[in-house]
């Protein structure tokens, strides 16, 4: 069996590629992947049969490197790593999608290889169920049903959340996507990371830059990301945006 892997860390690539060539029955395939998008070109032209894949990555992630290939007619067969600070392994556990925590242990890896399989779209959405559902905290990602399937957005990605009548539009880093889901639940459920600044928005608190007041007494939150656009802060939040961004 061919075992492609990706991971951005060059100690933990040396580190895997030295357990998977100790193992009989399986051979490491070069080069290994050091990001997602290197990855999903390199399993085109290497057709590995299984990869072990990092979560956390910059650019695209394990995550949606994994939505990306269950598109595909014959995907390869995955295994996440993650580290125990970096995603909640619980929500692995539950999902049966295969994993191994960070640092790898050989044992465990020649297990994980056995029974590597191809997740579904089912499973990847259930890796970012709400905290009430799964009981493992906030999600890491926010799940989205777009004409492209289920797309997984990365939370510290995302610039704000609008409410707008029966959604709520999530803009991120990269575009925007519908949700399904009430804004005061995603208010609930990531309140550390996103303040209101209107009945219908939520925005991150990260991605604020400056508060200015217009001409005819409104108030606008300009936002990093957004190319300099700004949002409309109501009179009613304005006080608790101020007090938010001096605690920054």
């Amino acid at each position: 069996m061919n075992v492609l892997i990706v991971d951005d860390e060059p100690l933990a690539r040396e580190r895997l590629s030295r357990m998977v060539g100790e193992l009989e029955g399986y051979s490491v395939l070069e080069p290994s992947a050091t990001s997602g998008e290197e990855a999903l070109s390199l399993i085109d032209s290497l057709k590995p049969d299984i990869v072990l894949l990092d979560v956390r990555m910059p650019g695209l992630d394990g995550l949606q490197v994994a939505g990306k290939l269950c598109e595909r007619e014959t995907p390869p067969a995955l295994v996440f790593c993650a580290a125990p600070d970096e995603f909640a392994l619980e929500a692995f556990n539950g999902s049966g999608v295969g994993h191994l925590a960070k640092p790898v242990r050989p044992e465990l890896l020649l297990e994980a290889l056995k029974k590597a399989d191809k997740p579904t779209r089912v499973q990847l959405a259930a890796l970012t169920r709400p905290a009430a559902e799964s009981g493992t905290g906030p999600r890491s990602h926010i799940s989205a049903r777009t004409r492209k399937g289920i797309e997984l957005i990365p939370l510290a990605q995302v610039v704000y959340f609008i409410a707008d009548h029966k959604y709520v539009t999530l803009r991120h880093e990269h575009g925007e996507v519908l949700l399904d889901e009430p804004l005061k639940a995603l208010e609930d459920e990531f309140g550390e990371r996103f303040v209101r600044i209107h009945r219908n928005a939520l925005v991150a608190r990260e991605r604020i830059e400056r508060l200015q007041r217009t001409p005819l007494g409104h108030f606008q939150l300009y936002l990093k990301g957004l190319n300099g656009d700004a949002l409309i802060v109501s009179r009613r939040h304005v006080a608790g945006v101020r007090k938010m961004m001096q605690q920054l």
